[in-house]
């Protein structure tokens, strides 16, 4: 089965993105692995597969999974890829669409220049939302890794996500306590760690460690849920440029209730040919 495919990147977070509306695709756990493989497949953070939508009122339908073959619920960075690939592979003539994801509906705006502006939907800050097993009610809580205890702030963009402030990114304990914090027992479905710091009320650093995949040039979602949390704990105003070893986005956020809105560049790499059977026989 050969495939037509693009590689695509997001501030460095990198996709293939895979068109399941002209062509058929099946892929299994161990395909999507071999796909993602860095050095005997194609290389990617995630895989995306565009769909049919599953309701006439709405434009299509993607799926995400991370590189270890997990589907996952939303993805920022490859939403705005999405909404690039769409355009550019002619699938779509609108600018403005609504797609299906596991996570639920979102509208996605292909700017002009070349950017896209994302409406997230309302973030969820309670622990059934991500879910997380506590006792305390609210985004804040407390979260005990060995010996340490970590203020953190939960917030749902559809995947879960646990931010907590640090004072200098470049020590941030990303690669020590990311994969802790990801596979928490109080976690029942894993989460994304992030660690941001406060430059001023608008602008804040952010790495993240990123469920099934590790630490990320960018995170969309993981940006999304650090900019809430520092507007629900009255840290940042309500427009946030966050900057992550990738590049910058630019966040919008009102408060609770309210939709969040991020807007981010998404490039294309290259396109190409794969045979996802054979990329899985290459793999020792």
């Amino acid at each position: 089965m050969t495939l037509a495919f693009t590689k695509m990147q997001g501030l460095g977070n990198d996709f293939v993105v895979i068109d399941a509306v002209r062509q058929s695709v099946n892929l299994s756990t161990e395909e999507i692995c071999a796909i993602a493989d860095r050095r005997f497949g194609i290389g990617c953070d995630q895989i995306l597969l565009v769909h049919p939508a599953q309701s006439d009122h709405h434009a299509f339908r993607y799926q995400i999974f991370n590189a270890d073959g997990s589907e996952v619920e939303n993805c920022g960075n490859g939403a705005r890829c999405f909404a690039r690939f769409v355009l550019e592979q002619h699938l779509t003539q609108q600018k403005r669409i609504t797609v299906e994801t596991l996570g639920g509906l979102m509208t996605l705006h292909n700017l002009d220049d070349g950017r896209v502006t994302v409406d997230m939907g309302i973030p969820k800050t309670s622990p059934e939302d991500l879910p997380m097993t506590s006792d305390t009610r609210g985004p804040f809580q407390q979260l005990t890794i060995g010996e340490k205890v970590r203020e953190i702030t939960i917030v749902s963009m559809g995947n879960p996500h646990a931010v907590q402030r640090v004072e200098n990114l470049k020590e941030a304990p990303v690669d020590s306590e990311g994969p802790f914090i990801e596979n928490h027992s109080v976690f029942p479905k894993r989460v994304n760690a992030g660690f941001m710091h406060i430059i001023d009320r608008n602008t804040i650093g952010l790495r993240v460690w990123e469920r099934g995949a590790g630490e990320t040039l960018a995170c969309g979602t993981g940006a999304c849920a650090a900019v809430a949390s520092g507007i629900l704990r009255g840290w940042l105003d309500h427009q946030v440029t966050v900057h992550t070893r990738g590049g910058d986005l630019t966040i919008e956020w009102q408060g609770p209730d309210h939709h969040l809105w991020m807007t981010g560049d998404a490039k294309t790499s290259f396109s190409g040919h794969m045979d996802p059977t054979e990329l899985t026989r290459n793999r020792p």
